[in-house]
């Protein structure tokens, strides 16, 4: 099957949310298409792709390093076995949880999975550590004419509030912007992810969780192995960005 038509197919699972064996005949045998997804997933392809569109947005746009929001969202996981956990606002249902690091105007940046039953602040470590691209120092040169801005500020929700994140983001030359957990009553909630204009800066990895989530295949985690389940976020961690790509260009 040539490449161009097996990668279109994929794509095709992705949006729709498809099972693999429902594809439409004519995009392809579903054994085939499936066979090469996972071939493509073991070469790393499809983190590959997201890693070469960040790099060509970094180029056209930049990527807004001065201001990070990181966030998990859960999703169903009926056949999930590695990275699935009891859903505690789902009647503990099987779910998976996606933690997510975006750059200030929510492109993604890193992801990691683990169970629903994971608390965030748990899976702080992991999306930091498994950036895509590197992250520059602050204040690093990064060409002949830009520089990284001097700070760099992380924003997250009250889920993060603890000792142990903040000395942690510390240590990774992080200023963090955390949404105190004990002002969360109506009236009383004091917005700490907000940057000298005023504008709050945290709704902006929510904003990419929901773009990620027009790819329906996402909305329900069907992948029994968890790397079939992230070859599907990074694929559609990089259409995203292809798509800000073409909208700019």
């Amino acid at each position: 099957m040539d490449d161009r038509d097996a990668f279109a197919a994929m794509i095709y699972v992705l949006r729709t949310g498809i099972q693999w064996n429902a594809l439409p005949r004519q995009m392809g045998a579903s054994s085939t298409v499936h066979d090469r997804y996972q071939e493509w997933e073991r070469a790393g392809f499809f983190e590959q792709l997201w890693r070469v569109g960040l790099a060509e947005y970094e180029e056209l746009e930049g990527i807004e390093w001065e201001w990070q929001a990181l966030d998990g969202v859960m999703s169903k996981a009926p056949l999930g076995r590695d990275a699935t956990g009891k859903n505690p606002t789902d009647r503990a249902k099987m779910g998976t949880k996606r933690s997510m690091l975006t750059d200030g105007a929510g492109i993604p940046l890193a992801v990691a999975v683990e169970g629903a039953n994971r608390h965030d602040s748990k899976l702080l470590v992991a999306p930091l550590d498994g950036l895509v691209v590197a992250r520059p120092a602050p204040g690093e040169q990064q060409d002949a004419h830009y520089y990284c801005s001097s700070e760099q500020h992380l924003c997250l929700d009250a889920a993060y509030d603890s000792d142990e994140v903040r000395q942690e983001l510390e240590a990774r030359s992080y200023e963090p912007h955390i949404s105190p957990a004990e002002n969360n009553k109506r009236g009383e909630r004091k917005e700490a992810s907000q940057h000298l204009g005023g504008r709050a800066r945290r709704w902006v990895v929510e904003r990419t969780h929901s773009w990620l989530n027009r790819s329906r295949r996402l909305l329900v985690r069907w992948e029994k192995k968890t790397e079939n389940y992230l070859g599907f976020i990074h694929l559609a961690c990089a259409q995203l960005i292809f798509s800000k790509i073409l909208v700019s260009g």
